[in-house]
């Protein structure tokens, strides 16, 4: 949620107050981009502070994480150890909500 507000500073044009990887707002060439995901961002730390839609918010988190995750590794290793926690976190997450997830992976589905 405060990468998010800080994300926020960043289109605005204001100086933010955490540091941003360079090579993450070079990617975001199209400034609609980077309004949605951090809103998404905003939206989804929001929703898991308050204990609500957690496993939907848990699926729209999986492609940005991946995102912040990939971007780390691969091009920018500044912010590394910050999205490492942060996939673990995530992880954990996912592992303690398992139980929400476990029926989209079931072959044969019984009807409701």
């Amino acid at each position: 949620m405060v990468a998010g507000v800080n994300g926020y500073f960043v289109i605005f044009g204001l100086e933010p107050f955490i540091a941003t990887s360079p090579e993450a707002m070079a990617l975001f060439e199209f400034k609609y981009l980077l309004v949605v995901e951090k809103s998404l961002e905003i939206i989804c730390g929001t929703l898991l502070l308050t204990n609500q839609f957690v496993p939907l918010t848990i699926a729209i988190l999986a492609p940005i994480i991946a995102n912040i995750l990939m971007l780390h590794l691969f091009l920018d290793h500044s912010l590394l150890i910050l999205a490492l926690l942060l996939a673990i976190a995530y992880v954990y997450l996912l592992f303690f909500y398992w139980g929400n997830f476990i029926r989209i992976l079931e072959r044969r589905p019984k009807p409701s």
